[in-house]
């Protein structure tokens, strides 16, 4: 097993024992934590359900996302970045906590339309009314707002229903609008439940007309172009290119049945993807308007894996599975001045890498004074630093299925369980990205060393709740 090493005060992460000096080298020469400089501001754009492969500067063939494309120009791209999971829910608990989300209960798979358990800690939490993120257990936002941020969130929530016990508002947000659930019609702003969804603050939000995108897009400028005298921290959870597969002129004139939510041909995708990089777009021009872009960290990212009608390629299979076209994702960040240009980053990273960064940027600490399981990657783009091994692990629960992953330096290991059947994989990720070689009967030893270094990271990992 790996060792624990601490990351400009705060935080934690796992490597490999010969890292060590490495490491500790790297941050002697490093000599900051961003929180040294002038706070920026930081506008963080999640979309959901968004492949790998579904954006022209990471190889999209069908589809131009021309201001996706200058952000990365002008910032750094990641190319091996991952989801801590192959669902909504547990990315969203992983990037608001900084930890792996096993550790919160009951969250490491999606929470189902109508506030449903999917497995069986979600269950037993939805039947006494307490699915959802806590609001004690939140990291980033608390730590933003004690660094004196200004804190708001426009879009997808999909951390429990209840806004009695699970509002943003709890959990550090000035102000929010948007959903609840996983999924909403994009004109009429209503899921396949009786549970009214759209939220303004902690009421149900006031009837808009107009797509969703477009909606959450409006927010985000507005707030943009007030006057502030924080700094800013903007989360923009989009909807788009999550089903229902409509494009901004794709109305279809009434709710779809339910069996044709998660039914969509890809030329309605691609255009779900045109306009979600004019929504961008536009939040990009308000920030340049505001005269705010060489004091803004930007960062864009997708939760996980698409479904069909999505690309992951080159990667193996889609959302809900613990192959790489589950859990890789597309990540961008720019900070004019701080980040270098161009930048191409092979280096593994994960979602809840980004809270670290994003409270060391902000100067902040953790709130419960915990450590953190994910690394402050822009640090390192920042120190110009070559690559290293990571430990990374994962596990996916839904009904009587659960996937396990574990990436160890270039080594994956895949588990799974439908229930008493049992599969299991391990590849060589450096020469095989596509997963299509097992090669499990030739590295027993190192099969059974990455078992035994999963079952242990499972019990450090136990549910608090």
């Amino acid at each position: 097993m790996g060792v624990w090493m601490p990351e400009c005060g705060k935080g934690f992460f796992k490597m490999k024992k010969g890292l060590i000096a490495f490491v500790v080298g790297m941050f002697i020469s490093v000599g900051i934590c961003f929180g040294e400089a002038d706070r920026p501001n930081i506008v963080f754009m999640l979309v959901d359900d968004m492949g790998a492969g579904d954006l022209s500067c990471y190889g999209a063939p069908d589809v131009a996302t021309p201001r996706i494309d200058d952000l990365a120009a002008e910032g750094v791209r990641f190319t091996q970045f991952y989801a801590m999971g192959p669902e909504c829910t547990p990315s969203r608990t992983a990037i608001l906590t900084g930890r792996y989300p096993q550790r919160a209960g009951g969250m490491e798979c999606a929470i189902g339309t109508g506030d449903v358990g999917r497995y069986d800690d979600a269950i037993r939490l939805a039947e006494t009314g307490d699915l959802g993120l806590p609001p004690e257990q939140a990291v980033l936002v608390p730590g933003l707002k004690a660094a004196g941020y200004a804190n708001v969130i426009f879009g997808k929530w999909h951390l429990g229903y209840d806004q009695e016990k699970f509002s943003p508002l709890d959990q550090g947000f000035d102000e929010f609008y948007g959903f609840l659930g996983g999924n909403v019609d994009y004109f009429r702003h209503v899921e396949l439940s009786e549970i009214p969804v759209m939220y303004r603050d902690r009421e149900l939000a006031e009837e808009r007309e107009g797509y969703m995108t477009h909606l959450i897009t409006d927010d985000a400028v507005g707030f943009i172009e007030r006057e502030h005298e924080r700094p800013l921290f903007l989360y923009v959870p989009f909807s788009t290119p999550h089903f229902p597969f409509h494009g901004p002129e794709d109305d279809p004139g009434g709710l779809l049945p339910a069996d044709q939510w998660t039914v969509g041909e890809r030329d309605a995708y691609v255009r779900m993807l045109v306009d979600m990089d004019e929504s961008v777009g536009r939040i990009l021009d308000a920030l340049d308007a505001a005269g705010l872009k060489e004091d803004t960290l930007v960062v864009f990212a997708s939760d996980h894996g698409a479904m069909v009608p999505g690309i992951n390629a080159p990667f193996r299979d889609y959302k809900g599975t613990l192959f790489e076209g589950g859990i890789r994702v597309p990540c961008i960040a720019r900070w004019p001045g701080k980040i270098p240009a161009g930048v191409e980053s092979s280096q593994v990273g994960t979602l809840m890498d980004l809270t670290v960064s994003f409270l060391d940027v902000a100067g902040a600490t953790v709130p419960d004074g915990g450590e953190l399981d994910g690394v402050d990657i822009l640090a390192k783009v920042v120190a110009g630093r070559a690559d290293e091994d990571r430990e990374l692990y994962w596990r996916s629960k839904r009904g009587e299925r659960t996937w396990w992953a574990m990436r160890d330096g270039d080594w994956k290991y895949v588990k799974r369980d439908d229930g008493g059947t049992v599969d299991e994989w391990l590849f060589e990720l450096a020469s095989d990205e596509g997963e299509a070689r097992d090669l499990r009967g030739d590295n027993e030893e190192r099969l059974e060393a990455m078992k035994r270094d999963l079952a242990e990271w499972e019990s450090q990992v136990q549910a608090v709740r």
